[in-house]
């Protein structure tokens, strides 16, 4: 159950036949007040497609693709932003500079959601997928900045299933950076820097909250956990949860803490000066079941480890680099104008 075998990267042929056909004779993004029928044509994401969970069939969902066949549009303003989320049906939605928020707005479904350029920037406030009436599925967030969030600054909850969330920087927030809870399902993490902050990444809504039980399936890989202080994630209940080629560096508290039963395979990160690497069980939350594998650890603590879990490679194929090409690689491409928004 513990090895690797013919792991290769998902074939995305199909997925990249459908974006280059909504490309095609696109005229390019329409204010946010002004869709065009051309800008419905454009692409849900900037390039690419998501590894890991994002990319499953399941729960009618194949993958996700966001906007992807609705109007594209600019958005410059809090008003316009709360606007286009919450709207019904697909829409690219590209955020222009800055905008303040004055807490969190809820993100409805199938909406991609892409910074322009550097200066994308989400501050004051925060996004939430979906509502516990309106669902937040087949939603992207990539390339905006997020910071000083009033609460959370990304918040997957609800159900929310099928969720990539790429190439952002977070920081200075007030609760969690990212947080995926209350039976969400089938999301990706990837190449987001978090810094400046104590608790970065949940899953898991609380150790008595059971019916995220069987839910919760979310692949973490090349992020890049700067001086953060815990939750790189703090797990409850899920199974499996995959932790792959990230870099971590200095964490205070410690690195990852597996809880409440959850299930997390933990391979090919580099720690770096991080004291307490993996956790078995967390203050008062009983113990879950981690793998470890293939990892790096420079100057620093053992890995706890205990049980066994399912195997990631059963629900989609990735690549695994060598754990002492991470920390250059992934220094180099997390966080936002990595893309081409």
């Amino acid at each position: 159950m513990n090895g690797i075998s013919h792991i290769r990267r998902r074939p995305a042929a199909a997925f990249a036949a459908v974006l280059l056909a909504a490309l095609t004779g696109a005229a390019g993004a329409a204010r946010a007040d002004v869709p065009t029928a051309s800008a419905a044509r454009t692409a849900a994401a900037c390039d690419g497609a998501p590894i890991g969970f994002a990319s499953v069939n399941a729960l009618g969902q194949n993958g996700t693709t966001g906007g992807l066949g609705g109007p594209t549009v600019t958005v410059t303003t809090a008003a316009e932003l709360k606007d286009y989320v919450g709207r019904p049906g697909p829409y690219i939605i590209k955020v222009s500079g800055r905008i303040q928020l004055g807490g969190m707005i809820t993100v409805v479904a199938n909406k991609s959601i892409l910074g322009v350029g550097t200066t994308a920037e989400i501050t004051g406030g925060g996004l939430q997928l979906g509502s516990t009436t309106r669902p937040g599925n087949n939603v992207i967030i990539r390339n905006i900045k997020f910071t000083n969030a009033s609460d959370d600054s990304i918040s997957v909850t609800n159900k929310a299933h099928h969720v990539w969330i790429d190439h952002n920087d977070l920081s200075d927030g007030y609760d969690g950076l990212l947080d995926i809870k209350r039976e969400s399902d089938f999301v990706t993490v990837s190449w987001n820097h978090f810094h400046h902050h104590s608790k970065s990444a949940l899953v898991g809504h609380s150790d008595n909250y059971t019916a995220d039980i069987g839910k919760l399936r979310v692949t973490y890989h090349h992020n890049y956990f700067d001086g953060t202080d815990q939750r790189h994630p703090r797990v409850r209940f899920a199974d499996p949860v995959h932790v792959f080629n990230n870099y971590y560096r200095a964490n205070a508290l410690y690195g990852i803490a597996s809880t409440e039963n959850a299930g997390l395979l933990v391979e090919g990160n580099y720690f770096q000066d991080v004291a307490h690497p993996t956790h078995v069980g967390y203050a008062e939350s009983a113990p879950g079941r981690l793998v470890e594998r293939n990892n790096l650890y420079v100057n620093s603590g053992a890995p706890e480890t205990a049980g066994t879990v399912v195997e990631p490679s059963t629900y989609y194929a990735y690549t695994l680099d060598a754990p002492a090409t991470v920390p250059a690689k992934v220094t180099a491409g997390v966080g936002v104008g990595k893309i081409g928004c």
